[in-house]
């Protein structure tokens, strides 16, 4: 059985809409739905429970508050590997991530351990985005690429698929960002760890519905963590690049 971890914080306009697409597409029928909600003022578990499909396809990890993205996928990946799933995806909430394009990240699984949901490659794009948000994604990804080696174009992203036992590897312990820096963090692990990367063109459509979880402070994270990672050194737990991790 494959699982799709879906983080939420204030997601009760996008949730239903999203669970919707994923149940109603063949190809995902072998997928069940993990959300992790870190209990959302405004009932987004309450939403998630009411959907047709809950306690069978849809399942609700609830948590205590408001405590990062890192740390909801890193609640959701042990979360899964209890529970014996074998591929896994993450994705985001907001309707950004086509549901759609699953099908096409897992089997880029056939040669890769970890499968990107890109921007940045060929064929990828994005729609509805401000010139602003176009150029802050861009200039990001080139830092964090820069200073940190990565060896794919879009780092930051948070549509990825992964192999039996890759996220327990790169994201269960060791990680520390709490932001979306966890993107690029478990980026740069996987690759130290010498596991194979592929990326998959996307459509990323900005969101429709509530409002951008981005903010200075988490931007601001993002760029002190690629630093200090890069100056001061990997997160305890990173082997050597040339140490490949059996997965």
């Amino acid at each position: 059985m494959d699982l799709i971890v879906i983080p939420t914080y204030q997601e009760a306009r996008t949730i239903s809409g999203l669970l919707a697409r994923i149940q109603g597409l063949p190809e995902l029928d072998t997928f069940r739905v993990l959300v992790v909600d870190d209990a959302s003022p405004d009932e987004t578990a309450a939403v998630v429970r009411a959907v047709p499909a809950y306690g069978d396809r849809v399942l609700l990890l609830e948590r205590g508050g408001k405590d990062g993205l890192g740390a909801a996928y890193r609640a959701g990946f042990a979360w899964a590997e209890r529970h014996g799933y074998d591929v896994v995806v993450q994705m985001d909430a907001d309707g950004s991530h086509p549901p759609e394009s699953v099908a096409a990240l897992v089997a880029a699984l056939g040669d890769a351990d970890v499968a990107i949901g890109s921007r940045y490659v060929p064929g990828g794009r994005t729609v509805h985005w401000p010139w602003h948000r176009r150029l802050l994604s861009r200039l990001g990804n080139a830092y964090a690429r820069l200073l940190l080696g990565l060896p794919v174009r879009d780092c930051t992203a948070g549509f990825r698929a992964y192999r039996p036992g890759v996220p327990a590897a790169i994201a269960m312990d060791g990680t520390e960002a709490s932001g979306y820096s966890f993107q690029v963090e478990t980026t740069w692990r996987a690759s130290r760890l010498g596991l194979r990367l592929a990326e998959v063109p996307i459509t990323f459509v900005e969101r429709q519905e509530g409002a951008s979880k981005m903010t200075a402070a988490i931007a601001a994270e993002a760029l002190w963590r690629v630093f200090t990672w890069r100056f001061l050194g990997p997160p305890g737990g990173i082997r050597p690049r040339d140490q490949r991790v059996r997965v």
